[in-house]
């Protein structure tokens, strides 16, 4: 194992582990991550509320008194339809206090007080919020502006003072439970030092300045300010809670991500590394996507078994062959799409571009259901979106980007292959092939496969990919459809060089063969429970 784990190391730039090897996590504190990703949001949705709803009838907004009067009074739904996300933040805030205190990890001394300084701030929030969808309305259209003043300042106190004050000292109660835990970031001490003396100083100000002027305005700009900032802070402690239950692995979806132009990786690795927007795009439904893709080059190996058993997640099995069942195939396949888009575009999808791919994979197969497949260990494009899209939203392709990536073909059956990872994270390969005039009756496969044909009907005829969630219990299943015939696959023989292949298959011998096109589909995305 020791010296798989130092091969392995150079199969990506990144390997957290010191022996390679799927790392399980923590076990998964659900009700603080819904918590944590219910608060976010509808927090979003609240500012988004305010902005367009809540600030023509709130101090500090654009009109003066009797514009706000105004409008209350003409448009009293609008206003309180902006109101509604806030009533849910109110629960989004208790529900994150409650989840505290149920979490194993929290010591109880600071959930409980962070769940009593929460109700604190309910009161006087959500008392305000509700004096101001009824008394304030009726004031409002009333038309009695020195008495709509005088509510409007002693209910802003409430919302804007009593209320915020007491939600920053929950928000110290935040932090302290994180940090008591150990659900942290050093640079969150930093930043969260200033973030709450920000909201600490504009929560007492209400209370010093005048109903009316610049200092009601400044208010308001500073919360809308310290809320955005607080968005970060609450997806970062996020973002901590699901590493521990997702740790970074050494190969598949969790693999870390490293793009190959430095000059943008600041902001594309943080992105692409990003447990929390990979959570967050598991909303978005899975949709069914098509490519008419060119020119697919298969380099396979046959290995000893045991040098790839630590690729297999948990759950699933190597497909093992051979008459004593010692060996196993590991594939890389590379191809060039034709217009990789959801089918919903339809025609449309003849004007989006045609990135090249490479595939890295091992057979597997599902103990529990029978189910056979392949497992995708790595994958990467040479187009930064699709395959940022492809690492965020599909649960099998642990997608990487390409420097370069390229299939030329010369006309007498000669293809030079090149993907070039630069700095990046992805695989690396050279190879020239060229075509047979005929399929060999010997070779590498001979090991495990009575014939060529016998072969190429265990490797071509692959619809389905496999992967293991650990923290949901379940094998993700991808079903494609790619009907492939047999006879449409080409023999080549030529020479490959590839750091990549040569840390996982050692000087196993390759063996080749190409299909000229594929009419791909992504069908759907199922899953079979692991629970016990």
């Amino acid at each position: 194992m020791s010296d798989n784990g130092d091969a392995a190391r150079q199969v990506f730039p990144i390997v957290i582990e010191k022996q390679p090897g799927w790392t399980v996590g923590e076990p998964p504190t659900r009700a603080l991550e819904w918590a944590l990703l219910f608060w976010l949001g509808i927090h979003v949705v609240a500012l988004v509320a305010t902005a367009l709803l809540i600030l023509p009838g709130a101090p500090g907004g654009p009109h003066d008194g009797a514009g706000r009067m105004a409008y209350l009074a003409q448009f009293p739904w609008l206003w309180r339809l902006g109101w509604l996300p806030w009533q849910l933040a109110a629960l989004a805030n208790l529900l994150l206090a409650l989840a505290l205190l149920r979490t194993r990890l929290i010591p109880k001394l600071p959930a409980a007080l962070t769940l009593l300084a929460t109700i604190a701030a309910i009161v006087p929030d959500q008392t305000g919020q509700a004096l101001w969808d009824t008394r304030g309305i009726a004031l409002a259209q009333a038309g009695n502006l020195p008495a709509y003043l005088a509510f409007e300042h002693q209910v802003f106190l409430l919302i804007g003072a009593w209320g915020s004050l007491l939600y920053t000292l929950a928000a110290l109660g935040w932090t302290w439970c994180f940090v008591r835990a150990g659900l942290w970031w050093r640079w969150l001490t930093y930043y969260s030092i200033p973030l709450w003396a920000f909201f600490l100083l504009f929560s007492i100000a209400p209370f010093l300045a005048p109903q009316t002027g610049p200092v009601p305005t400044l208010i308001d700009a500073a919360n809308g300010v310290g809320f955005v900032f607080l968005l970060f802070w609450v997806a970062s402690v996020l973002e901590v809670l699901l590493c521990r239950s997702r740790p970074a692995q050494p190969h598949g979806r969790e693999a870390l991500w490293q793009h190959p132009n430095r000059r943008l990786a600041w902001a594309l690795d943080v992105l692409g590394n990003s447990r929390v927007a990979r959570r967050l795009c598991e909303f978005v439904p899975v949709v069914a996507f098509l490519s008419d893709i060119r020119d697919v080059l298969y380099v396979n190996y046959l290995v000893e078994a045991e040098r790839l058993a630590w690729l297999v997640p948990p759950m699933l099995e190597l497909q093992r062959l051979g008459p004593d069942d010692n060996l196993a195939l590991l594939t890389f396949l590379s191809f060039r799409h034709g217009h990789f888009v959801p089918r919903l575009l339809g025609l449309l999808r003849k004007l989006l571009p045609s990135p090249v791919q490479t595939n890295w994979r091992v057979y597997v197969s599902d103990p529990r259901t029978g189910r056979k497949g392949v497992y995708f260990f790595s994958n990467a494009m040479n187009s930064t979106l699709h395959a940022l899209a492809a690492r965020l939203f599909s649960e099998g392709m642990p997608m990487h980007v390409l420097r370069r990536g390229s299939i030329d073909a010369e006309g007498d059956g000669v293809f030079h292959l090149h993907l070039d990872p630069g700095a990046g994270s992805a695989p690396d390969a050279e190879a020239t092939l060229c075509v047979l005039g005929e399929r060999p009756a010997d070779g590498p496969w001979r090991a495990c496969f009575e014939s060529y044909e016998a072969m190429l009907a265990y490797c071509v005829p692959q619809d389905r990919a496999l992967s293991f969630q650990p923290w949901y219990h379940r094998v993700t299943r991808q079903e494609i459809t790619l009907g492939i015939p047999l006879e449409a696959c080409e023999a080549l023989e030529g020479e490959v060089r590839s750091r990549a292949a040569q840390a996982l298959v050692g000087e196993a011998t390759p063996f080749f063969f190409r299909v000229a096109s594929v009419h791909f589909r992504f069908e759907r995305e199922a899953y079979d429970s692991t629970a016990p």
